[in-house]
């Protein structure tokens, strides 16, 4: 096979010219390293890219200087870029960083000096109120939201002859005001603590209280803020809205002043009672901050208290609906004729009704000590079980009384219980019983001896007489006394002494 041979084109670029270097083109790339480094080393910025642009319009912008600094709160955060004539005013550009952003529409900007009244200047930049508008990039203040700084020359004009010797007579005033003895008179409307010494020493005095002053003032200067956001607009808007109207009533104002002259007058002739309530009133104000913490802990409470009670709150008018026929009918209950007329017969009876309760009082306490008497020593003795040996029943006391009553009644019957056959009882002589002195059967047989006839010879009695007779205490409450002993030793007889 043949080759044929290539034919290069005319365009074609060899090698070597390849690699060989270009100095035209390595001039214009180092040309273009060159102008990029200078241009960030004196920029320090992307080129075609900036920040915040902010305008402010100044009456005098002589003093500011391109990059001079623009601060926020001593901090930082822009500067300037241009300054220009724009009329009778200056109008100096100016580029904020992101963290002096945002700004608002009342904004504000001061050239103030760093050393004072003369050199290093630099712009003091208020952000502005939340509440307004936010400024966007390239907006301008206007002059009415600048101003300008002070210069000496400035100083020194406002002090022409007249000025300086105003000022001359202020200050031998001032010095003469501060070292000047006090007299008695003076003194009499004086603190005791500032007596007999000048007002140069008095102010240093003043000095010591001035930590506790500032801390106050410093707390009474946050409370003004409010807690709230607007808390102090709406207050500034109240005080503008109450002035406004003192505005309207001219007349009653000036009579305002007039009677507030009375007032304080009353006050300095009370100076002596004001400054004894001065004194005691710390005190009164701690007493009322714990009486206000108390209510706040008291708070939820009476919140859960009115949380509960809404729903009597809602029902009370179908209550007080469903109410009035009842009440329409009391009234009507309470005519004459109805309720009226028995509680008139009951005004009548109230004062025998009384007096029957003052006199129900004794025999109430009577019944009261009769009760207990039952209660503590009758029903238990009742309740007990006697023993009696091979005649012992096993029942209470009470029992047997109605048993034995049932027993004599059969007894002493004449009849059979079908009331046919007749009982006779036919007595005989027997053994002669003879008690012991009787004392509780009358006076008449009272320290005698009684007798009886038996039909068998007792085998004893239970239980045994004692040696000597219970004393006889009438005075002394039965519920007191000891239940007696019904099985104890004197349970067994004999009764009649003699065995």
């Amino acid at each position: 096979m043949r080759l044929l041979p290539r034919w290069r084109r005319h365009d074609d670029i060899p090698v070597v010219e390849l690699n060989r270097s270009n100095p035209i083109r390595f001039a214009i790339v180092f040309l273009v390293i060159v102008v990029v480094a200078v241009y960030f080393g004196f920029t320090k910025r992307i080129p075609f890219k900036h920040g915040f642009r902010l305008n402010a319009q100044f009456a005098s912008a002589i003093n500011i200087k391109p990059k001079s600094p623009v601060r926020i709160a001593g901090v930082n955060v822009g500067k300037v870029t241009q300054i220009k004539r724009q009329g009778s005013t200056g109008l100096v550009s100016m580029e904020i960083e992101s963290r002096g952003l945002p700004l608002h529409s009342d904004a504000t900007v001061k050239i103030r000096p760093r050393i004072f009244l003369e050199g290093n200047w630099f712009v003091e930049l208020q952000p502005g109120s939340p509440s307004t508008k936010t400024l966007s990039s390239g907006a301008t203040l206007p002059s009415t939201q600048s101003s300008d700084p002070v210069q000496l020359d400035q100083v020194l004009d406002a002090l022409n002859t007249d000025t300086r010797a105003n000022l001359q007579d202020f200050l031998i005033g001032y010095g003469d005001g501060l070292t000047r003895k006090p007299s008695k008179a003076d003194d009499a409307e004086q603190d005791p603590e500032v007596r007999a010494i000048n007002a140069a020493e008095a102010l240093n005095k003043s000095y010591r209280r001035a930590p506790s002053a500032e801390r106050g003032g410093a707390i009474i200067n946050q409370a003004i803020g409010g807690t709230e956001p607007h808390d102090l607009s709406k207050l500034v808007l109240s005080i503008g809205k109450v002035t406004s109207a003192l505005n309207v009533h001219e007349q009653q104002l000036g009579e305002l002043i007039g009677n507030l002259n009375s007032f304080l007058r009353s006050f300095a002739n009370q100076s002596s009672s004001l400054r004894a309530a001065v004194a005691v009133l710390p005190s009164s104000l701690r007493n009322i901050d714990n009486a206000l913490r108390e209510l706040d802990l008291a708070f939820p409470a009476a919140k859960t208290f009115a949380t509960d009670i809404l729903p009597g709150v809602k029902s009370t008018p179908q209550t007080v609906t469903a109410t009035l026929p009842w009440i329409e009918q009391v009234q009507a209950s309470l005519a004459p004729n109805e309720l009226g007329g028995v509680a008139k017969g009951l005004q009548a009876a109230t004062p025998q009704l009384a007096l029957l309760t003052a006199e129900q009082i004794p025999f109430q306490n009577q019944t009261e000590l009769f009760t207990k008497c039952l209660t503590k020593v009758l029903y238990p003795a009742g309740n007990t079980k006697l023993q009696d040996g091979s005649a012992t029943t096993g029942v209470e006391d009470y029992k047997e009384f109605w048993y034995s009553l049932t027993g004599l009644s059969g007894l002493g019957a004449n009849f059979d219980g079908n009331g046919t056959m007749t009982r006779f009882l036919v007595g005989e002589g027997g053994p002669t019983l003879r008690s012991q002195q009787a004392s509780v059967l009358g006076s008449s047989v009272k320290g005698l001896k009684l007798l009886a006839h038996a039909s068998l010879q007792p085998q004893g009695t239970h239980p045994a007489f004692p040696a000597s007779e219970p004393a006889y205490k009438p005075l002394v409450p039965c519920y007191t006394q000891a239940v007696p002993d019904f099985n104890g030793p004197l349970s067994q007889g004999p009764a009649d002494g003699t065995g």
